[in-house]
């Protein structure tokens, strides 16, 4: 029998990598706030990466949120390169690799699941394909492909791929899709590809995107030759979009944010790239002396991309290499944060008013949830074709390094006029980008409350999967 009250449970797959992990565990906090059991399914290093790293919202205090920590083989998990031809995170791949042994465990939890409840609803990552594909066997089981990209970037992947018939879009539209060389590893494309051969037997599509920033790309993505008649809903963004900075005064406060409430309205420029990117030493000092000379007060995340295991600190820990005496001479204007920073609260924040950012998806959709232009410096993955959606559709971001320049090390003159571009109080392009992405903001913001859009989208998901 199934619990009282309850007669469907949903299972959370994510894969195990911060972006993912964060994105699934923000919509289990949505799920879970209809009175649905979420059990949230990882390795016990991988969950406490997640539930320690989320902001705006404490998962250990929301009772119907179980996690599922099952363990896997232990794995090599080598620092990251930042001297790597092709930036995507080639160090994490026996992480990824390793992640295919919870395949296992998860089919006993399906088994026990499905048991119990009348309907298991299964939300996976499209790279955890692979993990939950013994669902089939399960009468009362269905699973939904959870995409962590963008709808832009996941429609021009499949059109590329599978050659879908070319649907009617402005020529000019095309000219502006970055490609995808150097993208990934050839490693990590064979992964990709063992994990969307289960896809096909999934009853929809899942997106962590808003029809107010992707509606035309969710109408391509929605054509019946891509969908095969099967369902799809954007209910993003995931993460909380009310007001989230409740702790002033509060000893767990971070350092960040108590600097932050003592500046000037959209004064601060926030600088970070991501968990999965080593900058080079001389990439590095390049963007150190462009923001310095730029005069304009910043926070800038300076740590290197995680390991596999982000708690194993064996083996050396990179020194990164600054300016002589330049934390000294940025006293006051800027602030270098070393380690994991609130990115959630600092973007939410009256004093932040742009994002120098690597351009994965979460990150983008914090920003524009959160009405923050963005400075795009696409490394890897999605990242290139999210920084087109960015500056050229959406128009809320201006380009510090293209795709074309992946191989070069952007000069601290380039980065100084970006940010004096974006962040002067006497640019009128960054007050022209500011209007634009507050206003993109507030219509975010107000489709996830009553009566908006993306609430009516996550209700229909919902009254679907509750039917």
């Amino acid at each position: 029998m199934a619990e009282e009250g309850h007669q469907v449970a949903v299972v959370m797959v994510p894969f195990p990598a911060q972006g993912h992990l964060n994105q699934l565990l923000h919509l289990s906090r949505l799920i879970s706030s209809y009175n649905i059991p979420i059990h949230y399914v990882c390795t016990p290093s991988h969950g406490r990466q997640a539930k320690i790293r989320v902001h705006g919202w404490d998962p250990l205090s929301v009772s119907n949120i179980h996690f599922h920590e099952f363990p896997t083989p232990s794995f090599i998990s080598p620092p990251p390169n930042p001297h790597a031809a092709i930036k995507f995170p080639a160090h994490l791949q026996p992480s990824f690799d390793s992640s295919s042994y919870l395949r296992t465990p998860v089919s006993g939890l399906l088994r026990k699941l499905s048991a119990k409840f009348t309907r298991v609803v299964i939300i996976h990552d499209s790279l955890m394909g692979s993990v939950i594909q013994d669902f089939v066997t399960l009468f009362n089981t269905e699973s939904y492909t959870f995409h962590s990209v963008s709808a832009f970037c996941l429609f021009f992947f499949l059109w590329e791929r599978i050659g879908i018939i070319r649907p009617s879009i402005d020529e000019k539209l095309l000219k502006i899709v970055p490609s995808i060389e150097g993208c990934f590893t050839p490693e990590f494309l064979g992964f990709v590809k063992n994990q969307h051969d289960v896809i096909k037997y999934n009853s929809g599509r899942i997106y962590n995107s808003n029809r107010a920033i992707e509606g035309p790309f969710l109408d391509l993505l929605g054509k019946e030759e891509i969908t095969d008649n099967k369902k799809q809903w954007a209910l993003g963004p995931f993460n909380p979009v009310v007001k989230i900075n409740g702790q002033k005064g509060s000893e767990r406060k971070h350092e960040c944010l108590n600097w932050l409430d003592k500046q000037s309205p959209n004064s601060v420029i926030f600088i970070s790239f991501g968990t999965t990117t080593s900058l080079s030493d001389e990439q590095i000092r390049e963007i150190a002396i462009g923001l310095e000379k730029s005069q304009q007060k910043f926070i800038w995340v300076l740590r290197d991309a995680d390991k596999g295991d982000v708690f194993n600190v064996q083996g050396l820990i990179r020194s990164i290499e600054l300016p002589d005496g330049f934390e000294k001479r940025i006293q006051g204007k800027g602030l270098l944060v070393r380690n994991w920073a609130p990115q959630l609260e600092i973007l939410e924040h009256f004093a932040t008013g742009g994002f120098m950012s690597h351009c994965g998806w979460n990150s983008c959709m914090e920003s524009l949830s959160m009405g923050v232009p963005m400075a795009t410096w696409p490394m890897h993955s999605d990242q290139p074709r999210n920084a087109a959606l960015i500056t050229e559709i959406l128009r809320v971001g201006l380009v510090v390094k293209e795709w074309c320049r992946r191989d070069e090390v952007i000069k601290a003159s380039e980065v100084e006029k970006v940010v004096r571009d974006l962040m002067g109080s006497d640019s009128e392009i960054g007050a022209e980008l500011r209007k634009r992405a507050a206003e993109l903001g507030v219509v975010v913001r107000r489709s996830m409350g009553e009566g908006g859009v993306t609430r009516k989208e996550l209700d229909d998901f919902i009254a679907h999967i509750i039917r």
